[in-house]
């Protein structure tokens, strides 16, 4: 269901005008060698603000480790964790600014 969310959402986001980037592979450089470890990005959203996606029961520590990393990785100061299954939307968003929760 994650995929429908995703797929839904960066509709919404590109109809606002809005540069939309899904599936964004997302490589290490570790001693100066790129490798692919198989990190995606689910939505990038102007080069500025990465989105993750959830439908889950409940987000965990490890879904904000995730998101740190991925900013980290692309230098990058605001995330979203977006977790739909929720009854309320906002409760399951998450936002991520400079590394501090």
């Amino acid at each position: 269901m994650e995929s429908t969310y995703e797929t839904c959402l960066a509709y919404e986001l590109k109809e606002l005008g809005l540069k939309v980037e899904q599936q964004l592979a997302l490589p290490v450089v570790y001693k100066n060698v790129k490798l692919n470890a198989g990190y995606r990005i689910d939505i990038l959203v102007d080069q500025k603000v990465i989105i993750e996606i959830k439908s889950i029961e409940a987000l965990t520590d490890i879904h904000t480790a995730q998101l740190l990393t991925y900013l980290k990785l692309k230098d990058l100061k605001l995330g979203l964790l977006i977790n739909f299954n929720e009854v309320l939307l906002k409760n399951g968003l998450k936002r991520i600014l400079n590394g501090y929760l």
